[in-house]
C-alpha cells in the first residue's frame, strides 16, 4: 500500500512540475490566418503622400508592412520593416510610417523637406511605383511569437506564408 502512495504521490508531483514549467511554446499555425497583401503606388503631393488599403481585422491583431526597397527596378525584392527613414544628400530625411485601424492601413511619407523638390532619380527610387508587403497577424497566432519580425525571411518562414515573389 505504501508502494502505490509514493507512486501516486510521484505522479500527481510530476505533473504539478512540469505544468509550472517557465516555456515559451512555439506558435503553431495550422490554418494559417496570417494574411499577407501587396500595395503598389506612387506617394505624391496629389495622394498627400499616402497609399490606402482597406482591411478587416481586430485593433489588437500585429500589422506588419514592409517595403521593397528596390520597388522601380527590375532587381530582385528585399524587404525592408516600416518606419523606416531613408537619409538623402544635404541632410534631408524621408520618413515611411504607417497606421492602421480595423478597416484601413494608410502607408505615408514625411520628410524634414518639401517632397515636392525631390530630383527625377530620387522620385523614381523613393516614390514611383513603390511596392509594400502587408502582413496581418492575427492576436491569437502573434502571442509568444519568437520571431525576428525586421527580417521578413523569418516572418515568412515562421509563420509559413507562401512567398508572392
Amino acid at each position: 500500500m505504501k508502494n502505490y502512495l509514493t507512486i501516486f504521490l510521484l505522479a500527481i508531483f510530476s505533473i504539478a512540475a512540469v505544468s509550472c514549467t517557465d516555456r515559451n511554446d512555439e506558435v503553431i499555425v495550422e490554418d494559417n490566418p496570417v494574411l499577407m497583401r501587396d500595395v503598389t503606388g506612387t506617394l505624391n503631393s496629389t495622394n498627400s503622400y499616402t497609399l490606402t488599403q482597406g482591411i478587416d481585422i481586430a485593433t489588437s491583431d500585429v500589422v506588419l508592412v514592409y517595403r521593397n526597397i528596390n520597388s522601380n527596378t527590375t532587381a530582385s525584392a528585399v524587404w525592408q520593416l516600416l518606419p523606416k527613414t531613408e537619409f538623402l544628400s544635404a541632410g534631408r530625411e524621408l520618413d515611411y510610417n504607417f497606421l492602421f485601424d480595423a478597416t484601413a492601413i494608410e502607408i505615408y511619407t514625411e520628410s524634414n523637406f518639401d517632397q515636392t523638390t525631390m530630383t527625377a532619380a530620387e522620385a523614381n527610387k523613393y516614390q514611383n511605383n513603390q511596392r509594400f508587403r502587408i502582413v496581418l497577424i492575427p492576436a491569437s497566432a502573434g502571442r509568444n511569437a519568437n520571431v525576428d519580425y525586421n527580417d521578413y525571411q523569418s516572418v515568412i518562414k515562421f509563420y509559413n506564408i507562401k512567398d508572392k515573389n
